[in-house]
């Protein structure tokens, strides 16, 4: 690699704004004289601990959506029907989303403001002295932008996911939240999945025993959406996203294991090595497509990454993580949600299965089991969140759980550290990708407080 593709390559990954590559530095052309030292970020005091950290209540939370294209219009809905909200403001840049939006509430008590018009009609949104909750569902590149202007402003916020794109953005929105002690929250749906939160409650009760081993994916066939400049994603922002070669979308497999493994609250990830195949599939639809079109040649001359990115994780207490990524294959859809410990064992694709011993549990014993461990919150708005829907109901099951921590002044599920380090996973794996899937080292987000962090128990006041 030369030495201006290295440099683009530091640049796009927030490696060179670390401020720990000197200008005398000498790299070989594979990387080996790169310091792994310097991708563990940064090594800082924390200046406040926002693991457990619980905001004053609020007993209407008021709330600004920002990005109403794919994922925000579902997000208004399900707001709206969630207790204690008031949605007061809406923004996008294109004015007609934000008219939709608004016509979708007019038979309900919300009545909210429109910002559009420009790319940074949030800013005046953000700045208004009425919202608690800034809500961000916009393309990748904005997410951290947004949450670091939302928490300047004096919000709360919640965005999509990735939260950030490359490690300095991930230490950004860490700095943020503790210098301004505001919730900083990534909308990781998948932690809010049936099977999900039923085997975090199972581990969290000791029935795997020692979790030793966990798997998560996402391998989703999104090769005709991607390239749908019709009806896909608004200037094809996510076929862009795909000139990086890693993984790119970690967090929806990552999350829930995370969670389980008590990563951040009692173990934290040590080092991780990544593995990416060729592309087999996004250049040669770009060139076919070319051939129609002359829109797509711009495509067809570019690198794409390769489909299917394999990331082994080794955390501090031993155990190990597999996750991968895979949107260009045909494939069925998985999220390969796998737990793996010394006296039971999970998994949830191709169908929900337990087992103990050598063998698969029974459909009664599944029902037994799932009457034992179904969780609290599930057992609460279980129901409403299939009748209400987003992703099966997992994504309303999210919104009213974040709903009702900042109504009852409880800490969050998912704190800017976890935003942070399951992000941290797409900057991290291109460098491996690009290294010959040489280790790298990851970066300790809560400053050593892993150590003594507690995991959050998912209880209900609401």
């Amino acid at each position: 690699m030369k030495n201006n593709r290295r440099r683009e390559f530091l640049k796009s990954t927030g490696l060179a704004g670390l401020g720990l590559f000197g200008a005398g530095s000498a790299f070989s052309s594979d990387f080996e004289s790169l310091p792994k030292q310097a991708l563990i970020g940064k090594q800082r005091v924390q200046t406040f601990n926002m693991s457990g950290f619980a905001a004053p209540k609020i007993d209407t939370v008021r709330v600004g959506i920002v990005g109403l294209g794919m994922r925000g219009p579902g997000a208004v809905n399900r707001l709206s029907k969630v207790e204690g909200v008031e949605i007061k403001a809406l923004c996008d840049l294109i004015p007609e989303r934000v008219e939709k939006a608004k016509e979708s509430l007019k038979d309900t008590s919300h009545r909210p403001e429109g910002y559009s018009g420009n790319a940074y009609a949030y800013k005046e949104m953000m700045d208004r002295d009425d919202l608690d909750l800034i809500y961000i569902a916009t393309p990748w590149e904005w997410h951290t932008p947004m949450s670091v202007y939302g928490m300047e402003a004096g919000k709360h916020v919640a965005c999509e996911v990735p939260i950030a794109r490359t490690l300095e953005e991930c230490w950004q929105l860490v700095e943020t939240s503790e210098r301004t002690k505001k919730h900083c929250m990534q909308l990781e749906n998948c932690c809010y999945d049936f099977f999900e939160l039923m085997t975090l409650k199972m581990a969290r009760e000791g029935y795997f025993g020692e979790v030793l081993h966990v798997e998560g994916a996402y391998i989703h066939n999104l090769l005709s959406l991607n390239f749908n400049k019709e009806n896909g994603y608004q200037d094809m922002w996510r076929l862009k996203e795909n000139y990086r070669d890693g993984n790119l979308y970690p967090t929806h497999g990552l999350g829930p294991i995370c969670q389980i493994l008590n990563v951040n609250r009692g173990d934290q990830m040590d080092y991780l090595t990544s593995t990416s195949s060729d592309d087999f599939s996004m250049h040669a639809e770009a060139a076919r497509l070319a051939k129609e079109d002359n829109f797509y040649a711009s495509y067809a001359e570019k690198k794409f990454r390769g489909n299917m990115n394999t990331t082994m994780v080794k955390t501090k207490n031993g155990k190990s993580i597999m996750i991968q990524h895979d949107v260009s294959s045909p494939r069925p859809y998985s999220r390969l949600h796998v737990v793996s410990g010394t006296e039971g064992y999970a998994q949830k694709y191709p169908s929900p299965k337990v087992a103990k011993g050598h063998g698969w549990m029974d459909e009664e014993e599944m029902k037994e089991l799932e009457k034992k461990y179904t969780p609290e919150i599930v057992q609460k708005v279980g129901a409403l969140a299939k009748e209400v829907g987003g992703h099966g109901g997992m994504d309303f099951m999210m919104d009213w759980r974040l709903i009702d921590c900042l109504r009852n002044g409880l800490p969050l599920d998912q704190d800017v550290y976890d935003a942070a380090l399951w992000s941290a996973i797409s900057p991290l794996s291109e460098w491996s990708v690009a290294n010959r899937s040489n280790s790298i080292d990851v970066p300790d987000f809560t400053g050593g407080n892993w150590k003594t962090n507690k995991p959050v128990p998912i209880t209900l006041r609401g």
